[in-house]
């Protein structure tokens, strides 16, 4: 979220922002809200205060009388019924500060939709096929590396099984894209994938301060849990949908050393989404899917946007290697404003080029928040000054695996319905063909 001083100072510039980011926000409401809040606040300190000073005159017996006593009930009635009230008053604010956004940056296509997002560049040569190219569906199947029928029969809408060498193809892809983060310096975890709602609020996956079960495309953990005393939990509990969330909260509450900044971070992990948002939409295959595993970096910088911009740029470089490596076609894109979410400073996708299915896909999207996940997390450092500052966050793809695994078996397949391995994955496959 943004500074209240800042939206304060920054009126026309905020509401350009929520304008050109599609965000149901009445900005006026927001400030008129954070006013009352404060002078709720202030209102309470004050009968506080008073209360206080009543107290020391009741404890002693030359001061204490009816007229205090009756003074001091009526003061701590008033007290409860501000606090009620304040509380009341500081939910709807969280709640509407929880929508305000970054300021895109100056160089963000402004637009509604990914209509207008903004090819950068092209990498590769689409394939030219003297056959009619299949798509992963039929591949997998002929192959017997992928079986969606039992996925289904299993699992549910979206289930899937990958069998045989398909399994050693995706472990390979996993496998290429840790080696590459490690030797480029980021530090690799397995992070939980069962996490507490702070964590995915902070990280910008709920739309609101709670979860919402109509728009928020998590699972939630229906099971209580237990504390360590064996008592029920009630601390609710969520599948993470990438390993952004956990890498970003690893360091909540904490005051990081500038001089440890900025900190390259790479997570695997399983990943979970339900899918709400894009009802109908690639209903078949393996394009979109409930669960998969995913490599995903996260750099934690100081509060300086060039050198975060930097950074950006260094993490999608980094997705592009790995793309390239894999011989695939893709290209880049530059995300509109509406298109991003709320939190978004400056965004970028990959699209790989999927011959089966005749179009260009994501494979991963890298993104820059500034100080917008930090402020939510309460992440700073020291500055030279000493001077506490909430961090910048960014993340990115760098490997997520059922899209590449989909890219590899319908740009490298063969007329007679094999795949051709890619040299990078053959020592994890096995074999140079599937």
């Amino acid at each position: 979220m943004l500074d209240l001083n800042f939206i304060q100072q920054n009126v026309k510039i905020v509401k350009k922002a929520i304008k050109n980011k599609n965000i149901e926000l009445d900005l006026d409401l927001l400030l008129r809200v954070a006013k009352k809040k404060k002078e709720f606040q202030q209102e309470l300190d004050e009968l506080r205060q008073e209360k206080n000073i009543l107290a020391d005159k009741l404890q002693n017996p030359t001061e204490r009388n009816d007229y205090l006593i009756k003074k001091g009930r009526e003061i701590k009635e008033k007290i409860t019924l501000f606090e009620k009230d304040l509380q009341k008053i500081k939910n709807q604010f969280d709640s509407l500060m929880a929508k305000v956004p970054t300021i895109p940056s100056p160089d963000t296509p402004i637009g509604k939709d990914e209509n207008s997002n903004q090819e950068i560049s092209r990498w590769g040569k689409i394939p030219e096929f003297n056959f009619k190219p299949k798509d992963h569906i039929k591949l997998g199947k002929n192959l017997d590396i992928l079986d969606l029928e039992r996925g289904t029969k299993v699992a549910g809408y979206r289930g899937y099984y990958v069998k045989g060498k398909g399994v050693l193809l995706m472990l390979g892809l996993v496998n290429l894209a840790l080696a590459k983060m490690i030797k480029k310096g980021y530090s690799p975890f397995i992070p939980p994938t069962l996490v507490k709602g702070r964590a995915l609020f902070g990280s910008g996956y709920f739309k609101g301060t709670e979860y919402d079960s109509q728009i928020d495309e998590i699972y939630q953990i229906a099971t209580a849990d237990k504390e360590v005393d064996g008592n029920a939990s009630r601390e609710k509990k969520f599948l993470i949908g990438t390993a952004e969330p956990s890498l970003l909260a690893y360091y909540a509450d904490e005051v990081l050393d500038k001089q440890n900044l900025p900190l390259r971070m790479c997570g695997f992990s399983q990943c979970y989404r339900s899918e709400i948002g894009s009802y109908g939409k690639d209903t078949k295959g393996l394009y979109r899917v409930h669960e998969f595993m995913k490599v995903e970096q996260v750099v934690i910088s100081e509060a300086e946007i060039e050198k975060a911009n930097k950074l950006q740029e260094e993490m999608i470089a980094i997705s592009e290697e790995i793309l390239q490596d894999l011989n695939l076609p893709y290209r880049k894109l530059q995300i509109c404003s509406g298109d991003m979410s709320p939190g978004k400073y400056r965004a970028f996708d990959l699209e790989a080029w999927l011959p089966g299915l005749n179009r260009w896909g994501e494979t991963g999207s890298a993104s820059n928040f500034l100080d917008w996940q930090s402020r939510r997390l309460n992440v700073q450092y020291r500055n030279k000054k000493g001077e506490k500052k909430p961090v910048f966050m960014l993340n990115n793809t760098a490997l997520a695996t059922p899209r590449t695994f989909i890219a590899i078996l319908e740009n490298c397949q063969q007329k007679d319905g094999h795949i051709l391995v890619p040299k990078t994955l053959a020592p994890f496959v096995g074999s140079k063909i599937i």
